[in-house]
């Protein structure tokens, strides 16, 4: 736990793209926002607005070329990963502010993008229940669970998970008294309508259903992920071959 006292700004960097899922970033964001001596950012490649896969607007207000050393890097996830898993410029972004950062963050299939960039290998880590199996050929030790911590690296699964992240992160910065606070604050007491809302106990029915919907997006994204393993493997052999030998 890092003491308020200790730091006199502590920052949280948000990484968006086109076609992120605005409610995997807005939960953590409203979390994070009531945080003491926090500076949050709203990191993007550009200031031009970025969209939702839904449609809606949002405003970056910091690009990655002016991000400062971020203490939490926090990547959200969406549709729009599946361009980001092959695009070397972002991946870069965030091996670099990974290495330095205190917590490496993700949110549903935005944990797929640290993998692709490296940064969950050796770790445990999560994301929603459709992408675990991605994760895993991404070379992760993957958890079924609403909120995963392994040392610094802190994933929440599916979209609505990132509130249940955002307090979790919340308690490792501050504390849990902090974290209850603001859970009180924003009356985050869920009572579901349904109990359908993770596959192991949603009836069979709906989680066919589900399951069916995605199938085509679900075998994209697969084929990319494929292609990021290989990358990686390449690049891991390539190390090892020019690897300086000591004479």
């Amino acid at each position: 736990m890092i003491a308020t006292e200790q730091v006199s700004s502590l920052s949280i960097g948000i990484v968006l793209f086109p076609n992120v899922t605005q409610l995997d970033f807005t939960g953590p964001y409203e979390v994070f926002a009531k945080l003491p001596n926090v500076q949050l950012y709203l990191l993007a490649q550009t200031l031009e607005p970025i969209r939702s896969d839904r449609g809606l607007a949002f405003l970056p207000d910091t690009t990655f070329a002016q991000a400062p050393a971020l203490d939490v890097l926090f990547v959200p996830g969406g549709p729009g990963i599946n361009a980001k898993m092959e695009d070397e410029k972002f991946l870069d972004f965030l091996k670099t502010q990974g290495k330095q950062a205190r917590y490496v963050t993700a949110v549903c299939t935005g944990s797929l993008l640290l993998a692709a960039a490296g940064l969950l290998q050796g770790y445990r880590a999560t994301t929603h229940w459709l992408s675990l199996d991605l994760l895993e050929m991404l070379g992760v030790e993957t958890v079924a669970q609403r909120v995963v911590i392994d040392r610094n690296r802190i994933t929440g699964s599916g979209v609505t998970a990132g509130i249940d992240f955002g307090l979790a992160l919340a308690a490792e910065l501050f504390g849990e008294a902090i974290a209850q606070a603001i859970q009180l604050g924003i009356e985050y007491n869920p009572q579901p309508p349904f109990n359908s809302g993770s596959p192991q106990t949603a009836p069979a029915g709906v989680v066919a259903r589900v399951t069916a919907a995605s199938h085509n997006a679900q075998e994209i994204r697969r084929q990319i992920v494929q292609r990021v393993v290989t990358q990686l493997e390449t690049a891991k052999i390539t190390k090892v071959v020019n690897k300086p030998r000591l004479s």
